[in-house]
């Protein structure tokens, strides 16, 4: 059984930064492409992004370009996202995603496996 347990959410101000970490059960995070997505109410679910674990690269959303990175540690079978320069609209519960896929796209339903997700509030 596939699971993924999200941490690190919480209220940070505008400006600062958060760092999300996802660990992975019943799957290998060096078989599985994992990312991220986020929705904040009364909106769409948004991708944010992801790592495929067979290139290794790293895929952005448009809105989180050069604010966001993602790392993984095969060891920890957890993948992390550093969110830097945080503003109030990156304010949604943010998701973890994996999928067996090399890159599985930037759509939500092309991911097999979704977490309960974590709050991320971003004050201004």
């Amino acid at each position: 059984q596939v699971r993924l347990v999200e941490s690190g959410g919480g209220l940070v101000q505008a400006g600062g930064s958060l760092r999300l970490s996802c660990t992975a059960a019943g799957v290998t995070s060096s078989t599985y492409s994992m990312g991220w997505f986020r929705q904040a109410p009364g909106k769409e679910r948004e991708f944010v992004a992801y790592i495929s674990w067979r290139y290794g690269d790293t895929s952005f959303g448009d809105s989180v370009k050069g604010r966001f990175t993602m790392a993984r540690d095969g060891v920890k079978n957890t993948v992390y996202m550093q969110m830097n320069s945080l503003y109030p609209e990156d304010t949604a519960i943010y998701y973890c995603v994996a999928d067996p896929q090399a890159r599985p796209g930037t759509n939500s339903d092309d991911w097999e496996h979704r977490g309960q997700g974590t709050q991320v509030t971003v004050s201004s």
